[in-house]
């Protein structure tokens, strides 16, 4: 089992790393591995053993958020560097940036290296060899930016992110050949609305795709050793630009809020897009207005892709005071899961073919999947605690007929992870974590020697429950062990 540890600002005595003289925003994470034991009998699991994976090969690890498994059984899993996106020195939150890379360099590297934004941000890949060793890859092929996660589909090429953050896109991977994720193309898709403005149900559209470029692994760590922000983009802030003398700069909304007015340079088109990816496809058109789109699950029978949306709000409602405004859809801070329509014989906007079949060409939320805002209840809950409120972590089950889906919202007091069996369209609560945490770790084990198992964590309990401590004129957060983060299972089903 192979373990990911997202983020710490708490010290072992309690203290932030925020109030510190260190004034890091987060600490430098990991992955452990476990090996388990299997009761035979009823299906228990025991952990016997327990080790750190080591990174040091590939300069660490940043944020590392969901994970999935690929085809061919190895751990796929992710960088969500957020804190290191801020590339541009005269963009509001570089200095979020400084403080991401300090923590890298003084408690990862003790001061003897230097981390460099474009080290973070990629996808990652752990092989559990037979003797139990790891070995440890970063894709670098499949771009960079602040992905929760990826899922490879079933042609064991084509790749779908999770891209969580505000003014994000909505991005595709297509590897050479099989089991290639070093190198491939990179699309960005465009969301093209197809119900009224205001739209309260998510939303419907129909996709068409931007090619990004081709790259190898190795092209684009040459690119990241070599490079810098400054060496792709001229850039400008919104208060620096002057259309009579900056002639060819183009405005974007790309991470952030806040307009950027970006000008490519001389023949960086392809490490823009493996290196900027985000950037690059908000230069080409692309639609980088979906927030907060988490996880992400694969329905290989239906040729159907699901992804969450923890908050539908910010870019994807209508912004009149942008010029591209493709996402129009009315602020549900409840979020919901998208059923994406997957197809062949599909042409990106150059005309030319996309050597995939399980390209996305529709989007919309189906009903039982959209949360819903309440007024504050009695318990601090201000999503309806029958519905799904902040989807984040899926997971699907093609032997079940089920999209299991965990929550992390502070709208429900207790979050769960749900069921929703896409036949009947059956939503059932199927589990709560401990007020204040994440319902994380997703992963549903179909059979494993006549026993199946849907795997679940909780992070961060005590957390983002003001709501609650308000409502209820108690102070639950104290009563909570944020030092505990569970990670367990249910058990006592039979295999599938």
């Amino acid at each position: 089992m192979v373990t990911h540890y997202e983020y710490d600002w708490i010290l072992s005595d309690g203290s932030s790393v925020e109030k510190s003289e260190m004034w890091y925003n987060r600490a430098p994470m990991s992955m452990t591995l476990t090996s388990l034991r299997q009761d035979m009998r009823d299906g228990k699991l025991k952990a016997t053993d327990q080790y750190p994976i080591d990174f040091s090969k590939v300069g660490g690890i940043w944020t590392p958020c969901f994970g999935s498994q690929t085809p061919w059984n190895t751990h796929l899993g992710s960088e969500e560097d957020y804190d290191l996106y801020f590339t541009a020195q005269n963009g509001e939150h570089y200095k979020k940036t400084q403080k991401g890379l300090k923590a890298m360099s003084e408690l990862y590297f003790e001061g003897k290296q230097e981390a460099k934004a474009y080290d973070y941000g990629y996808i990652t890949e752990v092989t559990v060899k037979p003797n139990g060793k790891t070995n440890v890859k970063k894709h670098y092929a499949m771009g960079r930016g602040t992905w929760e996660m990826a899922k490879v589909m079933s042609d064991a090429k084509t790749a779908f992110f999770g891209d969580d953050g505000t003014q994000v896109g909505l991005y595709m991977y297509v590897g050479d050949g099989k089991k290639e994720l070093d190198s491939g193309t990179l699309y960005a898709a465009v969301w093209k609305q197809i119900n009224e403005d205001g739209a309260k149900d998510g939303g419907q559209a129909t996709l068409i795709w931007i090619k990004l470029g081709h790259a190898s692994s190795e092209e684009v760590w040459r690119w990241k050793e070599n490079l810098t922000f400054g060496d792709i983009f001229e850039s400008l802030a919104p208060k620096e630009f002057d259309p009579q003398k900056h002639e060819g700069f183009k405005a974007i909304k790309a991470g952030h809020s806040e307009v950027e007015y970006l000008k490519l340079k001389s023949g960086m088109e392809r490490a823009a897009a493996f290196l900027e990816t985000r950037r690059y496809a908000a230069y080409l058109g692309a639609t980088t207005e979906f927030n907060k789109m988490e996880g992400v699950a694969f329905n290989k029978e239906d040729k159907k892709l699901y992804i969450a949306m923890s908050y539908i709000e910010k870019g994807m409602t209508k912004d009149v005071s942008f010029v591209k405004d493709d996402i129009r859809v009315a602020k549900n801070r409840c979020g919901g899961t998208y059923e994406v329509t997957l197809s062949s014989g599909i042409y990106d906007t150059n005309g030319e073919i996309i050597k995939s079949d399980f390209v996305p060409t529709f989007m919309y939320v189906p009903a039982r999947l959209l949360g819903e805002e309440i007024t504050t209840d009695l318990f601090g809950n201000t999503c309806a605690v029958n519905k799904v409120a902040n989807t984040d972590n899926l997971f699907y089950s093609s032997r079940a007929r089920t999209l299991f889906i965990g929550e992390d919202s502070g709208a429900h007091v207790n979050n769960y992870v749900w069921a929703y069996n896409i036949d009947t369209k059956k939503l059932s609560r199927i589990l709560s974590v401990p007020a204040g945490a994440e319902a994380t770790g997703l992963q549903v084990v179909e059979n494993l020697n006549g026993h199946a198992y849907i795997m679940s964590n909780a992070q961060h309990q005590g957390d983002f429950i003001k709501t609650m401590d308000k409502v209820l004129q108690i102070k639950v957060a104290p009563k909570i062990d944020k030092f505990q983060a569970p990670v367990g299972y249910i058990y006592g089903i039979p295999g599938l």
